[in-house]
């Protein structure tokens, strides 16, 4: 029998570490839900003491999950570790995770500790972290860049206090496969107590290598392995979690152990991070790429026909694809809507934002005329990213745009509740609708991306756009969707600007001030 491959999760936390990836509670709860579907194992939900969002978006991820373990992170302190206990009481299974780095560049630059202090507050730490559950996790952050004895010390402490999983963390993605592999086996075999914990790894992508090192790791005695949904993550991101699943379950030749992950719920996975975080997924993504599983060429195809195995080495079907069937129309009533959601996991806090909700499914109904599952998902985070931020709110826009002619935008916004109007000529629709925003907004921040995408098919596709903004070093995304790729525009760009407004209070866990 093969031996279990416990997948970490980490989308909700590390994902959301990525510029302008924040989510609300309630989309926190939507993904965890799917991730729970998946059978993820552990499902690492936040950083509770970051901010009282954050907290309350832990302990409502940890009320509803019911089979998958539900994850906290706290740095070695005491606050991080108590903040983090009462956020994951609800749940089920509850973990905490705390780290505390050991590299010389850390210890010596951000920290300000000698070794054995850190030593010390490692172990003081994951004795606290014990007195709230036994299911405890200890990382050595940056342990890419750890002196080998002083890593072998602090791990064999840390189980020794009570850790039962140890995660070496490819912090800043500087290792290549062969190398971590090795550090990995050594750190087994030289821990004393190795065999006392599960050993875990968290690869960086800033290399390209994220998901290559973790199937190292894997390859080499890890037995947990810490991801995201689409690879999302600070800088280049996390090692991707359907990479790391369909290459191990493809490859069972060579790896001795599989997860216990339903791979038909990777692609709506996928595809409800993407809509809500606004980061699209590049069409050569593998696996839940759009041209994962297409092919153009015609050898390709004539092979794929005769033969399916020939250049495909894993099934369509198998990850999801072709699972958006068409549910809904223009005729659909109430209850089929209600119930559609519910299939998808989404709950309403009362029966005004499920009609509310409705209201938007039946306005969309009439300009498009077949509704799909992503339809509905776009639907419902426009309706919650309403309900978070309405100092800016979009009454009405037109637009003028003609062959020869410079572009105009008049558009009414409500401020606060009360209709303020604006018009301004622009180089394109866009543009003119952007600084007719700008001249009642005021400019809120520099515009860093736009980005348009088509969430299904046909012509008459819903537009997602996604517009990132930067002002003081703060960077935001907002989203739009519409069958009117201007009207959607003019969505993402007020929807940013209703997150600069309001005020930014979360701490990183990673940053520089000593702990």
């Amino acid at each position: 029998m093969n031996d279990s491959l416990i997948i970490f999760d980490t989308t909700l936390r590390d994902g959301e570490q990525s510029p302008g990836a924040s989510m609300t509670r309630d989309e926190k709860v939507r993904i965890a839900k799917i991730l729970e579907r998946m059978r993820v194992d552990v499902i690492e939900a936040g950083f509770p003491v970051a901010s009282p969002g954050d907290f309350e978006a832990v302990k409502a991820v940890a009320g509803v999950v019911t089979e998958s373990t539900v994850c906290g992170l706290a740095r070695a302190v005491e606050k991080d570790i108590d903040r983090a206990a009462e956020a994951i009481k609800p749940a089920k299974r509850g973990r905490i995770h705390t780290f505390i780095a050991t590299s010389p560049i850390h210890m010596q630059h951000k920290l300000r500790m000698t070794p054995e202090q850190v030593l010390e507050r490692a172990v003081s730490m994951v004795k606290r972290a014990r007195q709230h559950t036994d299911d405890v996790e200890f990382s050595a952050e940056d342990a890419v860049r750890s002196e080998m004895d002083f890593l072998c010390r602090v791990f064999e402490a840390a189980i020794a206090a009570g850790a039962r999983t140890v995660n070496v963390p490819d912090t800043v993605g500087y290792s290549i496969p062969h190398a971590w592999g090795e550090r990995i086996k050594t750190l087994i075999e030289r821990v004393p107590n190795a065999d006392k914990a599960v050993w875990s790894t968290h690869c960086h992508n800033d290399l390209g290598l994220a998901v290559a090192n973790s199937l190292a790791a894997v390859l080499n005695g890890a037995r947990q392995v810490e991801c995201t949904i689409n690879g999302l993550g600070e800088r280049a991101g996390n090692a991707s979690l359907e990479e790391v699943v369909m290459a191990v379950r493809t490859r069972r030749d060579i790896f001795s152990c599989d997860t216990r992950i339903d791979t038909t719920q990777i692609v709506p996975a996928s595809r409800l991070v993407s809509s809500i975080t606004g980061f699209p997924v590049q069409p050569n993504k593998a696996v839940v790429g759009a041209n994962a599983f297409a092919h153009e060429s015609g050898i390709h195809q004539d092979g794929v026909i005769k033969k399916r195995e020939t250049y495909e080495i894993m099934r369509a079907e198998d990850v999801g694809w072709f699972a958006n069937r068409m549910v809904l129309g223009k005729h659909s009533g109430r209850n089929a809507f209600k119930s559609r959601l519910k299939e998808l996991n989404i709950d309403f806090k009362s029966e005004q934002d499920l009609n509310s909700a409705f209201e938007r499914f039946k306005d969309l109904a009439d300009k498009k005329h077949e509704i799909f599952d992503e339809d509905l998902q776009a639907l419902v985070t426009e309706v919650d990213l309403e309900q978070e931020n309405e100092h800016f709110r979009l009454v009405s826009l037109k637009v003028c745009s003609q062959t020869g002619e410079t572009p105009f935008a008049d558009i009414t916004l409500a401020v606060n509740g009360s209709e303020k109007k604006a018009g301004a000529p622009g180089s394109g629709p866009v543009d003119a609708a952007f600084k007719a925003i700008d001249s009642v907004a005021g400019g809120q921040g520099q515009l860093l991306l736009y980005s348009v995408n088509n969430i299904t098919s046909g012509t008459d596709s819903q537009g997602e756009v996604t517009v990132r903004l930067e002002r003081g070093g703060r960077i935001v995304n907002g989203h739009g969707a519409d069958t009117d790729i201007v009207i959607a525009s003019a969505k993402a760009y007020l929807n940013a600007l209703n997150k600069l407004v309001m005020p930014a209070e979360r701490t990183h866990p990673q940053a520089g001030q000593p702990i």
